[in-house]
């Protein structure tokens, strides 16, 4: 009689989950999300994309000291709030905390205490942000395929090809002898670039990463929806609730090991 009861509750669970994920991330839903992100987000985004490697380092090493015994320490790094609050994570963590609410009035969720399932919920809202900042670092991929015909897996990579594309096309405009004898010359000389010019270049891509990493749910949202994502991975944090256990979500993983294979890539490129 147990399993059939197990099974019951994990199908009425599951079925909760799935019309939380359709009303919160389906397009209708996830085009009322982003109305809140117009506003103070816009300033937000720019230092949460830089603070994304700090709080990934202090969930890793929380992680680590609790596996060689040092809980207290651990928990402490794994529950600080690194990250700016945003709207669009408030408006999330707010109907996280409904559902969890709606699933234990019904006996479907989990038994941890509120400062545990705040935590959990907290953090689930900032995996979201590191699906945002993969989604982005596709968009630039693909721009350094379709502009410069090479892969440029982040703005790091993309900031050389783009202020010399900027630069190549400056010079060319101002050209004594017309634009045609100026891009002649200039694809025999390759005008050459101040580095101040590519770090220059680099700020404003990274300014405009973030913007389109805050909007870039519109598209995330629903494909992940369509694919089961969302809703699996709410079904790992009730899990991880219910079990008392802690782990890395591997989306930090991804995003970051992307600024990795970014910079790997331009020193490379720089040695050869």
């Amino acid at each position: 009689m147990q399993p059939a009861t197990l099974r019951t509750t994990w199908t009425r669970r599951d079925a909760a989950l799935r019309r939380f994920a359709a009303r919160r991330y389906g397009l209708r839903g996830t085009l009322d999300l982003h109305r809140h992100a117009i506003g103070l987000d816009l300033l937000r985004a720019p230092l949460n994309v830089m603070l994304a490697p700090v709080a990934l380092l202090m969930q890793l090493s929380g992680w680590l000291l609790s596996r060689l015994g040092v809980g207290r320490a651990g928990a402490w790094l794994r529950t600080r709030r690194v990250f700016l609050r945003s709207d669009v994570s408030t408006r999330i963590e707010a109907d996280l905390h409904a559902l969890v609410a709606e699933l234990q009035a019904q006996g479907l969720g989990p038994d941890a205490p509120p400062d545990r399932i705040a935590d959990a919920i907290r953090r689930h809202a900032e995996t979201r942000n590191a699906v945002a900042e993969i989604t982005t670092s596709v968009i630039v991929l693909g721009l350094g395929i379709m502009l410069f015909h090479r892969p440029t897996p982040g703005v790091i990579s993309l900031a050389g090809p783009m202020a010399q594309m900027r630069a190549h096309g400056a010079a060319v405009r101002d050209f004594a002898l017309g634009d045609t004898l100026g891009r002649a010359w200039y694809w025999a000389f390759p005008v050459e670039l101040s580095p101040l010019t590519v770090v220059a270049t680099g700020v404003a891509l990274a300014v405009a990463g973030s913007l389109v990493t805050t909007f870039a749910g519109l598209i995330a949202d629903p494909v992940q929806l369509w694919t089961g994502i969302h809703r699996r991975r709410l079904s790992r944090m009730l899990a991880q609730l219910e079990a008392g256990a802690d782990t890395v979500a591997p989306e930090h993983l991804l995003a970051r090991a992307g600024d990795l294979v970014d910079t790997l890539s331009v020193l490379w490129r720089s040695l050869r």
